[in-house]
């Protein structure tokens, strides 16, 4: 017995939708089945397999329920004994659907009210995925949009039949916008939330400014010059390290445009903000200069391990390198990923002498010997005793003003100070009850010892108890690297499942303290 009844008028509504929602007619006429699928459960009983289908050319909507052949029955209302189900349909397999047509449903005031719900809540569903979907890939892209409301200085922005959020923090400073205005920003997120698909804009993200370059810069848009780092003080100033891949085009010309031009139209849109473009450098040291453009730099040491760079410059452009607040030497920090430390030419001479002079003083007071030998030593590089007294003896020799006989008195005078003083260290070591157990590990120096010790790291279990970074901090950065530092430790911690008192030395080099 068929029992489709004919619902011509569910095409339409589902061809209308469509078209208005830009969904596609599937989505809308799967949601409808859900719905009249709803209704029916409601009706026929909701822990039944009800059924809806919707004939996509000529609207007849059927009903049916649902019940699986199976070997045991867990649930009455979808499932059927197979050899039962064989009397109603002899070929009929196990997994296999008996599937009885059911009477149309009238939908009443609250069966019509459910579906209603349910449809536009299952076109809500696809309105937000779609929206993920067309916004999810283009993260890093410039888009326009109006502005439809303001939230607590925050601005809902209107881009196609989408939203965005453009919070107050990703503005630039004193500048505002109002109901109805037009507005350019950078997609810099999209996120999936419980309330739907959120876009996030920003017109302070470093992006934003390259993607302005972009598209104004014929060049970088066809990749000749590449942008390589961008830091912004959004609104106030910007740097911005560019490169060109082709030698015949100057990088930092092509993006000011003639008579600055290009420039300008970045500098428009970004409310005034100053822009200064630098050619970026492989070298790590050029580009550090270049960054703190348009002070001079006279000096730069780099600091490879800790990250850090120290500048000198001239007296007269401390203030130009630093910039007005920090602002010059923050954003170059930013750009180049170094910390930078500046230093007056007149600073850095002071600190050299005073470095000088206390080396002088450690040689001079170590070895007795007087400020000419001990100034010769200093100049030619020794920092600590121990380099002294571990260099063979044909090269101290080779030190002009320096013959075989002073090589070997120095070289003897610098192993007895060490003798000395690791003497008076390992007594303190003992003073403080740091154990021989942790004595024993060959990667810490007597000085190292007493630091622990100082610490109140004193037996095995003490050492065992620390973490990697702990021990580095307790022994000195300087003297140890966490890798060794975990092998020590761990080195320590065997005795806890050996059952035994000791520990084998653990090897590894470190720094003398």
């Amino acid at each position: 017995m068929d029992t489709a009844v004919a619902r011509p008028e569910l095409l339409l509504v589902a061809d209308a939708v469509a078209r208005e929602k830009s969904i596609d007619r599937e989505e809308i006429l799967e949601a409808m089945e859900q719905a009249i699928q709803k209704a029916g459960r409601a009706k026929y009983g909701a822990e039944k397999d009800i059924r809806a289908t919707i004939d996509r050319k000529t609207g007849d909507v059927r009903l049916s329920r649902w019940t699986e052949a199976v070997e045991v029955v867990e649930n009455e209302e979808t499932q059927i004994p197979v050899h039962i189900a064989r009397k109603f349909k002899p070929d009929i397999e196990l997994g296999g659907h008996i599937v009885d047509p059911l009477p149309p449903i009238d939908f009443g005031r609250i069966a019509a009210q459910t579906a209603k719900q349910v449809i536009v809540q299952r076109v809500r569903e696809y309105e937000r995925k779609k929206q993920y979907d067309e916004f999810k890939d283009r993260v890093g892209e410039i888009i326009n949009g109006v502005v439809k409301r303001t939230e607590y200085g925050n601005l809902m922005v209107e881009v196609g039949r989408a939203e965005a959020l453009l919070r107050r923090d990703e503005l630039i400073p004193r500048e505002s916008f109002r109901n109805g205005d037009r507005v350019r920003a950078y997609i810099y997120d999209v996120r999936e939330e419980p309330r739907g698909p959120q876009v996030f804009l920003s017109r302070t993200h470093p992006g934003f400014l390259a993607k302005l370059f972009a598209q104004e810069v014929p060049e970088i848009y066809d990749g000749i010059i590449e942008i390589k780092a961008v830091a912004r003080d959004p609104g106030s100033r910007a740097k911005m390290a560019v490169i060109s891949r082709d030698a015949s085009i100057d990088p930092v010309g092509a993006c000011v445009g003639m008579r600055g031009s290009r420039v300008q139209a970045v500098v428009q849109e970004l409310q005034g903000e100053k822009i200064d473009i630098i050619p970026w450098s492989p070298q790590a040291a050029t580009f550090v200069v270049n960054a703190l453009a348009p002070a001079e730099v006279t000096k730069v040491v780099m600091d490879e391990d800790a990250g850090r760079v120290e500048v000198v410059v001239p007296d007269d452009q401390l203030s130009l390198a630093i910039g007005r607040r920090g602002q010059n030497v923050r954003l170059a920090s930013q750009l180049t990923r170094w910390d930078i430390d500046i230093l007056t030419e007149a600073e850095e001479s002071e600190r050299r002498q005073e470095e000088f002079r206390r080396r002088t003083g450690l040689f001079v007071e170590a070895l007795d010997v007087d400020d000419v030998i001990a100034g010769l030593l200093v100049q030619e590089g020794f920092n600590t005793i121990e380099e002294l007294a571990f260099t063979p003896l044909d090269e101290l020799a080779s030190i002009e003003g320096f013959d075989d006989s002073i090589a070997e008195e120095l070289v003897r005078r610098g192993e007895a100070y060490l003798t000395k003083r690791d003497g008076e260290l390992n007594d303190k070591r003992i003073e403080l009850g740091v154990s021989d157990d942790v004595a024993s590990f060959e990667a810490f120096t007597p000085a190292m010892l007493v630091a622990l010790g100082e610490k109140g790291v004193k037996s095995l279990d003490d050492l065992a108890d620390l973490a990697g970074d702990e021990l580095v901090e307790a022994v000195g950065e300087a003297n140890m690297d966490e890798v060794i530092a975990n092998e020590i430790i761990m080195a320590a911690r065997a005795h806890w499942f050996e059952g035994e008192g000791g520990a084998p030395a653990a090897t590894g080099e470190a720094g003398h303290a």
